[in-house]
């Protein structure tokens, strides 16, 4: 199975405001392992990043002034992608910006949907972890991944940490002794990390009316709170 596992960055949020996706990562597993192939680009947004984003990425307008616009990238993406399970950490962000992306570039240009199955690691870890923080830096740590290296949020760094917390989410449902890298994981004391000792994924089944029902709530406590809503600001 292909499965291609990836990030953004952004000038902000929400895309209805005419954000704009600076960074793009993207890694490849075949067989639950990498492969060495990814897909990696910073881009031009013909447009400042908001302050709060900034400090998140790091990535100025004068750092972004000489990389690619979208458009020029946007068909390379979409072969990349094409047929792949595609793996991200709140994927409703980075599936929607990306649509608009390609929506902007327009001519044939699919949606992500329409040619890639689309699995979301923030909707796993909420499922094994119901009631805890399940950002990417919370799952590291949870899950023995070394993430000291991300000291500001980069998407292919991002991809590649989120590969390998995909693969401790998922152990049950594979070989546990499978690792990405061909190494041993381990926690962050620094001993063997045993994927048996994770909880059983539950197989609770949710409709997806309940689901929408439950986005829309949290929107607006999000929308109420002046953004500080936890459960969506988990998300990266």
């Amino acid at each position: 199975m292909r499965q291609v596992v990836f990030d953004t960055e952004t000038t902000g949020m929400p895309v209805e405001l005419g954000h704009r996706v600076i960074e793009i990562g993207c890694v490849e597993l075949v067989g639950r392992r990498l492969t060495g192939r990814h897909f990696h680009y910073y881009l031009n947004p013909d447009r400042e990043s908001d302050p709060g984003a900034l400090a998140v990425h790091g990535l100025t307008s004068e750092f972004l002034a000489d990389k690619p616009r979208f458009a020029s990238i946007a068909q390379d993406f979409v072969e990349f992608i094409r047929d792949a399970e595609l793996i991200a950490h709140n994927a409703r962000f980075d599936v929607g910006f990306m649509d608009a992306e390609l929506a902007r570039v327009g001519g044939d240009l699919p949606r992500i949907r329409d040619i890639a199955r689309v699995t979301d690691t923030l909707t796993l870890a909420r499922e094994q972890f119901p009631g805890q923080r399940n950002s990417l830096d919370a799952l590291c740590k949870r899950l023995g991944v070394d993430n000291t290296a991300r000291t500001l949020h980069g998407a292919l760094l991002d991809a590649e940490l989120l590969a390998d917390v995909y693969l401790a989410l998922t152990a049950g449902q594979s070989d546990l002794g499978l690792s990405l890298r061909g190494d041993e994981t381990r926690s962050h004391d620094g001993l063997p990390f045993d994927a048996q000792h994770l909880p059983p994924v539950p197989r609770i089944q949710v409709d997806p009316s309940e689901l929408a029902a439950h986005q829309t709530a949290l929107e607006l406590l999000q929308k109420k709170s002046g953004g500080k809503c936890l459960w969506l600001n988990d998300a990266h």
